[in-house]
């Protein structure tokens, strides 16, 4: 919640007030963190440019977290349809469905990102899609799953019987029966959407420069750790462990809420 605020309040907390505090001196490389010049007191410090690492964090905390949310509402938008038209109807139609979604699951995620942004393009808004296309099947699984145990129950029945279309005891009767497992899948996703966003960047798919992201900062200053300036990478480095970590604590303790 911290991370979030932050990102969100970025504009009155940041120091650099500039597109993506991106204030370039020459004069300030490198000041070691807690150091003050005419800009103001830089926190983390400042970058090999004389930028303020603390206002590039912050604003890298907004890229991350904005992956996060559009992958799982992408995830969310197909499989949710998916699985659930896969448990309701059995047959042909699930095993079609199911064989797809083993498909995809086969395919080691981050190399399947790597590829679709190869066809979309470089560019945020194309880690964006790339990542919510990736992430749909862990979705439809799980709600499969549900539909399987749950389209056999008195109340589906009786929901038929008072003659109620499919679309309203799917989307109406079943899936608010979902909802538990669906929470704890999509902080796991916003987990992992978060991973693979700093690994694109770390390879310089992700976000470009000068949109400042966490990955992208580990990237450009991972030499540093033994310089003396190891701050430049750990810090950004640090947020990204405690954001997933973070993610991962909720996902368990909903789980077990469920």
């Amino acid at each position: 919640m911290l991370i979030v605020i932050m990102a969100i309040a970025a504009p009155l907390v940041v120091l650099d007030q500039t597109s993506n505090a991106n204030d370039m001196d020459l004069r300030r490389a490198l000041l070691g963190p807690g150091s003050s010049t005419d800009m103001g007191l830089h926190l983390f410090g400042t970058d090999k440019y004389g930028r303020d690492h603390f206002s590039r964090v912050i604003l890298g905390s907004r890229i991350s977290l904005t992956v996060g949310f559009i992958a799982v509402g992408i995830s969310l938008l197909i499989g949710i349809p998916v699985g659930a038209f896969a448990g309701y109807y059995g047959g042909r139609l699930d095993q079609f469905l199911t064989w797809a979604m083993s498909v995809l699951w086969s395919i080691p995620t981050l190399l399947l990102v790597i590829a679709l942004t190869f066809v979309l393009g470089k560019g945020i808004v194309q880690v964006f899609i790339a990542v919510g296309l990736t992430m749909w099947v862990e979705v439809a699984r799980v709600i499969r799953g549900q539909f399987l145990g749950e389209k056999s129950k008195e109340y589906v029945e009786a929901a038929k019987v008072l003659g109620f279309s499919t679309t309203h005891i799917i989307f109406k009767e079943i899936l608010p029966n979902t909802w538990g497992p669906l929470v704890v899948i999509c902080a796991t996703n916003f987990a992992s959407a978060l991973l693979i966003e700093s690994g694109l960047s770390f390879l310089g798919i992700g976000a470009q420069p000068p949109v400042p992201s966490w990955g992208g900062m580990i990237r450009e200053y991972y030499p540093y750790l033994i310089t003396g300036k190891a701050y430049l990478s750990l810090i950004p480095g640090g947020l990204i462990a405690l954001s997933v970590l973070s993610l991962n604590t909720l996902s368990t303790v909903w789980g077990e809420r469920s």
